[in-house]
Formats: structure tokens, C-alpha cells, sequence
């Protein structure tokens, strides 16, 4: 089921969902890479609000890797699916494997993504977290944990729509969760858009560039 046309459009919708909370001046979105960042920067700009990134990679599951095992976040924040990994027998050593590349890639996108630019302080404000979409919620559930240590007043996951089930456990690990459509029983992310095509670091790039230069000018 074909739900939005691309990034864009369910950025645009999500805002829709956002806008009667953004108007306090402590406001910040961040978007997870990299196709939260398309999403992300159409909720930014409709709220007139800062855009950042949060950086967090899936771990996936040695030779499955569509499926996920846990996550690594800025922060050095991971988090394990232990039933997957217990269900699995999955040996330690092949977690910790996994987690090390994952990292150096986390770590890299730093460098590129910020340009030396400092992270965003998060402490006290209303923090918007946005993905293109909520799958098994490893992702989202890492980035919110490593949030919650910075101390944001409010802490809201914003997808465009999510897994029914991974939604119904994920929804108690922030102070809020919003939508653009109801979460969907089971179904793989790139089958709620018409165009699911990668997003690329160029692309990020220029849409932190975008988002920073108009908040200069406003």
C-alpha cells in the first residue's frame, strides 16, 4: 500500500501532525540518516525550527541483513535485541564485529556530515526525532535512548507511519510518538512510498546546508 510519493511528501504530511507544538523557541529536529534527513528537513522548515542530524546505525544480522539485531548511536549508545540474539544463538563475538564496523561508519558520517560543526545541545529542549519509518524500531529506540541521557524536556519520535507491533512496544520509551498515517500491521518500509530510493550523504549534506543557511537568514 502506497502511502506517500517520496521523503518529501511524508515530511510535508508529518508537519501537518507537529505544528501546534513548535512555537516556544526551544524547539530542535533531528533527523536519523539517512532517510530520516529528507523527512526531517520538511518538518523543519515547515516548524521554523533548527534541523540537526543524530547519528545511530542498524546492526544486522550476519548474511539477513535487512533484519536487525540492535543499533549503535552517537554517544557510544548500543542496544541489543536480546530475544533475536538468544531465538538466534548468536555468539558475542559476532555482535561485537558487527557493532566495531557499524561504529567506524557512525563515525565517518560524523566527519561528514557536520564538517567540524559541534553537536546540538539537547538539554531542555523539546526534542522532535524523525525517521522515514518504524520497522523493528531498533534505530529509533537507540537514538532515543542516547537522547534521553542529554536531558530533553520532551522528547517526541515522529515517523511518517510504523510496524503496528514494533509501535505498541515502542511507544512507552518516549514522551510521545506522531504520525502522518496509523501504524500499518507488519510490512517492509519501502512499500508505503512510490519512490524508496537511497538517500545519499550528498544529499544530506545539502540539506543541512539548506536548513542551516535559511535559519541565518530568518
Amino acid at each position: 500500500m502506497v502511502l506517500f510519493q517520496d521523503r518529501y511528501e511524508a515530511g510535508r504530511r508529518l508537519a501537518e501532525e507537529l505544528e501546534d507544538g513548535a512555537d516556544d523557541g526551544s524547539v530542535i529536529v533531528l533527523g536519523l540518516p539517512r532517510g530520516g534527513v529528507p523527512v526531517a528537513y520538511e518538518v523543519a522548515q515547515a516548524l521554523h525550527v533548527p534541523l540537526d542530524v543524530f547519528l545511530v546505525h542498524k546492526l544486522g544480522l550476519p548474511g539477513r541483513e535487512q533484519f536487525s539485531m540492535g543499533a549503535v548511536a552517537s554517544g557510544g549508545m548500543r542496544v541489543i535485541n536480546q530475544e533475536l540474539v538468544r531465538l538466534l544463538d548468536i555468539p558475542p563475538e559476532v555482535i561485537e564485529r558487527v557493532a566495531r564496523r557499524e561504529q567506524a561508519e557512525l563515525e565517518r558520517q560524523e566527519l561528514v556530515y557536520r564538517h567540524n560543526r559541534p553537536e546540538a545541545m539537547l538539554t531542555g529542549k523539546t526534542v522532535i526525532l524523525v525517521d522515514d519509518g518504524m520497522a523493528t524500531g531498533a534505530t529509533m529506540r537507540a537514538a532515543a535512548k542516547a537522547i534521553r541521557a542529554e536531558d530533553p524536556r520532551h522528547l517526541i519520535a515522529a515517523v511518517p507511519t510504523a510496524v503496528l507491533e514494533t509501535y505498541q512496544l515502542f511507544a512507552d520509551e518516549v514522551d510521545e510518538v506522531v504520525w502522518a498515517e496509523a501504524p500499518r500491521p507488519s510490512q517492509n518500509i519501502r512499500y508505503w512510498y512510490k519512490n524508496f530510493a537511497q538517500t545519499t550523504d550528498e544529499e544530506v549534506c545539502e540539506l543541512l546546508e539548506l536548513a542551516n543557511a535559511t535559519a541565518v537568514a530568518v
